[in-house]
């Protein structure tokens, strides 16, 4: 048995919707479907998960919502029109909206979350209707009555172990399952979303609970490429990578998956095959547990903006007892993430994302660690791009390190920081953003461009 998920873009109208169809009868094995809210249709188009977080924000400001209302029952209404189906499912998707944008708002953010799951419910609902309308014998399964349930943790959902085992029953369910993705429900019975791209994480829950032998991840490309194609044009894609890859690379700028959704088909040893709806016949990626390392030290580069450091010296700052957690410390007080800590003898830069320090902020932190640890020196490098370079066969390969400055060096970037993860499977280069760009070719020149030639 199989759980397949398509993305926004698969299902933003009606001609997406039948290729679905198509692919799913296509494979007997496809038993179980999760489906994400209407994505866009075009470069300048909205998806209807922006459209309904807008509404729902509207509302609680008691501003008109008509206009958004309209927009977002429009966007269904046309689907419905493209697979000719009764009016009657438009009708009732608006129905569902007007009585979610009128429940009681006193939780704000359990009520935004009901709003903006609605996206994928009434999609789950639309196409359930249309399978149903081919002669397939589907259903539409309501993630409560399915058992899904999740807790909030840190603003967003976490699936509660029972949810496995309640799940576990779907399996047996005749005919094709149309699951929404993105949200669960808590034991208080209320909707709790997962993050952005959430979807992804509901398919791999279900394929973790339903035991199913392969999580096939639907989206528009034909695979997880070796670099961004809008940096480097027409890259290498990736046949094998394992999750422990795919992860890295997602937390460092790949938006092809998203990171969290590997974890539950991860603990299950479930392979992920991720595909492209536009072009079933391409094999795409396959992320598993082991793969042999046949393609060189680095599978993947990617990239992302907005980081910048702290810097601290101090002279035999490694003989002074919790001077690492006394800085830690600081920032936490703030309410500041960090992403990397990269250290010397008498150095530590601490890496965080940019948006979470104001200008203020910022003065009040150099002043407080100049007061509790008293360094040499601190100071803050703003506008910093990291670079990962990530490979299981880095940890097998030799002068991986040196190659990889070389070419930099080569391309005239200056390193502001390097980093060897404790995995070994990932190597982090600190670098200015204007330099990214760059940066990234000079890398995908040196471990692909000069193998494939």
């Amino acid at each position: 048995m199989k759980v397949v998920k398509f993305g926004g873009s698969s299902l933003a109208s009606g001609e997406q919707v039948k290729k679905v169809f198509d692919i799913v009868v296509s494979d007997a094995d496809r038993k179980i479907v999760v489906v994400s809210a209407p994505g866009k249709r075009f470069a300048d188009d909205r998806k209807v998960t922006d459209l309904l977080i807008e509404l729902g924000d509207r509302q609680l400001k008691g501003l008109q919502t008509a206009e958004i209302l309209a927009a977002v029952v429009l966007r269904y209404a046309q689907i419905a029109e493209e697979l000719r189906l009764p009016g009657e499912i438009v009708s009732s998707i608006k129905d569902h909206l007007l009585q979610l944008l009128h429940k009681d708002s006193s939780n704000e953010a359990r009520y935004i979350d009901a709003i903006k799951a609605s996206g994928e419910d009434c999609n789950a609902r639309l196409i359930a209707a249309y399978f149903q309308s081919r002669g397939v014998q589907a259903a539409y399964v309501d993630p409560k009555a399915a058992g899904l349930l999740v807790e909030e943790t840190a603003g967003t959902a976490l699936v509660l172990k029972e949810a496995y085992t309640n799940l576990r029953s779907l399996s047996e369910w005749p005919g094709i399952l149309i699951f929404p993705g993105f949200f669960g429900y808590n034991e208080a019975g209320e909707v709790v979303t997962f993050s952005r791209s959430g979807s992804d994480i509901t398919g791999s829950i279900l394929a973790n609970g339903t035991g199913a032998a392969l999580y096939e991840n639907f989206t528009d490309v034909d695979a997880v490429y070796s670099v961004n194609p809008n940096t480097v044009p027409n890259p290498k894609e990736i046949r094998e990578l394992t999750y422990r890859e795919m992860r890295e690379l997602s937390y460092a700028g790949f938006s092809v998956f998203h990171d969290e959704a590997l974890i539950p088909a991860f603990e299950a040893g479930i392979p992920v095959q991720i595909k492209n709806t536009n072009n079933p016949a391409a094999p795409g990626t396959r992320i598993v547990n082991e793969r042999k390392n046949t393609n060189g030290p680095v599978i993947g580069i990617a990239s992302d903006d907005d980081f910048c450091s702290i810097y601290v010296n101090k002279y035999l700052m490694n003989k002074e007892i919790g001077f690492g957690r006394k800085l830690l410390s600081i920032l936490e007080d703030f309410g500041l993430t960090y992403e990397h800590s990269p250290s010397g003898i008498d150095d530590l830069s601490i890496i965080l994302r940019q948006k979470q320090m104001t200008p203020d902020t910022e003065k009040q932190i150099i002043a407080r660690i100049e007061a509790d640890l008293l360094p040499d020196e601190v100071k803050v490098e703003h506008n910093l791009s990291l670079i990962m370079m990530v490979g299981e066969g880095m940890r097998h390969n030799i002068g991986t390190a040196a190659r990889a400055s070389k070419a930099l060096a080569d391309a005239g970037v200056n390193i502001e920081m390097i980093n060897q993860g404790s995995s070994e499977v990932s190597m982090m280069f600190g670098v200015k953003e204007a330099q990214e760009k760059r940066a990234v070719q000079a890398l995908y020149e040196e471990f692909f461009a000069r193998v494939l030639a």
